[in-house]
């Protein structure tokens, strides 16, 4: 499980800081900044559904964009309450969570590698917190399947 962890790291941060997405930049960095932040909740969100639904933008560009932020933070829901125990907790790990989202959103604002997007957060916080169900679920089916056997 270790190799798999550091792997979906080193592919998390090639993804969010390596990989160029055309926010590089002249203009001053409070200029940038806002130019390329959203702040107001499901701005973003609405705009790729109604993209999707009247048809004015590649079907694919909403969906990519959408279950991208999704899945890129799922597997630390299943990944750090293996690792951290304390983590395991619903508030800990929202918290956590949340902290660590944020940064990444920050440092991809100021470093200039993508933008500040509050509905990026939200999804990834939905992608890491729909990981953690997953852990416990497949961990209830363990706990479960082993009272039965014994």
């Amino acid at each position: 499980m270790g190799i798999s962890f550091l792997t979906y790291l080193c592919a998390l941060t090639v993804l969010l800081f390596f990989i160029s997405r055309g926010f590089w930049s002249d203009m001053p960095l409070i200029d940038y900044m806002k130019q390329s932040s959203n702040l107001v909740p499901f701005k973003t969100i609405n705009g790729y559904l109604l993209a999707m639904t009247n048809g004015s933008m590649n079907l694919i560009i909403p969906i990519k964009n959408l279950a991208g932020n999704v899945a890129a933070f799922l597997p630390m829901g299943i990944f750090l309450p293996y690792y951290f125990r304390r983590l395991s907790s619903l508030k800990s790990f929202t918290i956590t969570m949340t902290v660590m989202i944020l940064s990444v959103e920050i440092i991809q604002l100021v470093t200039r590698r993508g933008s500040l997007d509050i509905d990026d957060f939200i999804l990834n916080l939905i992608g890491a917190l729909i990981g953690l169900g997953l852990r416990k679920a497949m961990t209830d089916r363990k706990v479960r399947k082993n009272a039965v056997s014994v």
